[in-house]
């Protein structure tokens, strides 16, 4: 008996040491026979935007192309809007997964929005000292009500539980995420001995398959989930927490069986598509809104074509631009946009004072200006064109686009009235608008002065009667008495010589009308 014992613990001794052999080998080397495979990095980081998911097709395609079969998207952002997040995690998960594994690597935090991306990835590994969560929706300068809210995070939460079906992540745990009010309790399952997460008004009622009694909350109605690295891990959120990107490779490798072919290769942005993002954050959106609208606020107030004019068609070219590339605006939206624009120069240049054109212009240009903040598909399609936001999720980030109009039209009425109250008494900056009409001497060379000396201005009134010394195309100079006059005829073109007549005066704008045969 004594011998039997002995042969068995000599037996057992020698497994005990292969099993330690074993597990002092190197943990992360994959078999000498498994595959080799290609990996791709794909930053995406700071607001996440339009311009954003536009770059990550475009990148992502790129690495398919290139023969990569896991995509890892290295993420760092506190968040962005909630539409381009939901077209991101779709991508992910309809088009990219299909095709390759695709793996959210979180360097620093995925707060928000970024949260919503991280789970439309298969597997989720994050940086030590990262943190996930936050994905409550907010808009700027408005407190949603109760009603506006929940229609918001509704569609959220369907989009993470979408996700969480997909990718295998706690569902009650996502939730918890997008709303406040949903309390979250971990319970063991007797059965599996597996941690399993539920909502406090969802939870199981069978003692002898659940733990019950040692249930244990995660989230209060107090808070919305937002939880570190350590903490998703333990949660199941995160498959790994590891040192940095080369940790989280050495894990995929050791968990499926493979070998990765050298460097992964890195996708950043371009210089173009950050230039796209960049002009259409709100605050620059807002800033080229003001200039677009000074610019022809100016130009209204000044005769001819100055650089105001040309300021104001270069912002609203950047406007178009960036919006066409981002998807925001279509071919109907451009149109209505261009044809207001259209409006306001025959305003400006052909009919005098501000009438039928010009209002109609303003209204076109605000029509597309609103119209280029929803991504609604143009006609023809399947259904009848719809100008308007369709869900939740884009009236939530419409009302963005919106605040960042307003603060660009409050900035041009500010603007507009410190113009046109101070800088004409300002002689350094006088020069860059017109005060109203002052005349030259005859005796003067015929040159525009925007601020004559005072002894030497003549003025002029409704009524005068002049003759034309340059030919009105339809802006030009006439001559009233001694007094040379920069004037806008009325809706024609006027040769030297013709006389006419002074029929409105509109600050430093003044409009004549041909009277009388030629002299």
């Amino acid at each position: 008996m004594n011998d039997s014992l002995q042969k068995f613990a000599i037996v057992l001794a020698c497994l005990l040491v292969f099993w330690a052999l074993a597990m002092a080998a190197e943990p992360n080397e994959p078999p000498p026979d498994s595959p080799t495979v290609k990996a791709a990095v794909i930053v995406c980081e700071d607001m996440i935007d339009d311009g954003l998911y536009k770059s990550i097709r475009r990148r992502t395609q790129m690495a398919l192309d290139r023969g990569a079969e896991y995509l890892i998207y290295e993420i760092n952002t506190l968040g962005g809007l909630v539409s381009a997040a939901y077209d991101i995690s779709e991508y992910f998960l309809h088009e990219v997964g299909p095709e390759a594994k695709t793996v959210a690597y979180i360097s620093k935090k995925a707060v928000s929005a970024g949260a919503l991306i991280s789970v439309g990835c298969e597997d989720i590994i994050m940086k030590e000292r990262t943190r996930i969560g936050a994905c409550a929706p907010m808009a700027l300068g408005v407190k949603l009500d109760d009603v506006e809210r929940e229609k918001i995070e509704a569609d959220i939460r369907a989009v993470f539980v979408n996700s969480a079906q997909a990718n295998g992540y706690p569902e009650a745990l996502l939730r918890a995420m997008v709303t406040r009010e949903i309390e979250v309790c971990r319970v063991k399952n007797l059965k599996t001995g597996e941690d399993e997460f539920f909502e406090s008004t969802d939870m199981p009622k069978d003692a002898n398959a659940y733990d019950l009694a040692n249930k244990k909350v995660i989230v209060t109605k107090k808070h919305i989930l937002d939880i570190t690295a350590v903490e998703a891990l333990e949660y199941g959120i995160a498959r790994a927490v590891v040192k940095d990107l080369a940790g989280a490779l050495d894990f995929l490798a050791k968990r499926d069986g493979v070998t990765f072919a050298g460097e992964p290769i890195v996708l950043r942005p371009n210089w173009s598509e950050q230039m796209v993002r960049w002009v259409n954050h709100p605050a620059v959106m807002a800033v080229l809104v003001m200039l677009a609208l000074l610019g022809v606020y100016i130009e209204f107030n000044t005769p001819g074509v100055g650089l105001p004019g040309l300021v104001a068609v270069i912002c609203f070219a950047i406007i178009i631009g960036s919006k066409y590339l981002i998807g925001l605006a279509n071919w109907v939206e451009v149109a209505v946009l261009v044809v207001g624009v259209l409006l306001l120069m025959v305003e400006i240049f052909v009919l005098p004072g501000f009438g039928i054109a010009g209002f109609l212009g303003v209204t076109c240009i605000l029509a597309g200006l609103f119209g280029m903040l929803i991504k609604n598909p143009p006609p023809p399609g399947d259904e009848w064109y719809k100008p308007w936001p369709q869900d939740a999720i884009a009236w939530n980030d419409f009302g963005w686009g919106v605040v960042s109009l307003a603060g660009g039209f409050v900035g041009f009425a500010v603007l507009a009235w410190v113009l046109a109250k101070y800088l004409p008494k300002m002689q350094f900056l006088s020069g860059l608008i017109l005060v109203p009409t002052g005349a030259k001497l005859g005796t003067e060379f015929e040159v525009s002065m925007t601020i004559p000396p005072e002894s030497e201005t003549i003025s002029v009134n409704v009524g005068d009667a002049g003759e034309v010394v340059s030919t009105l195309r339809p802006t030009g100079k006439a001559k009233f008495g001694n007094a040379i006059v920069d004037v806008v005829a009325e809706a024609e073109f006027l040769d030297k010589g013709t006389n006419v007549e002074i029929i409105e005066i509109h600050g430093n704008r003044v409009v004549v009308k041909a009277v009388g045969n030629q002299s």
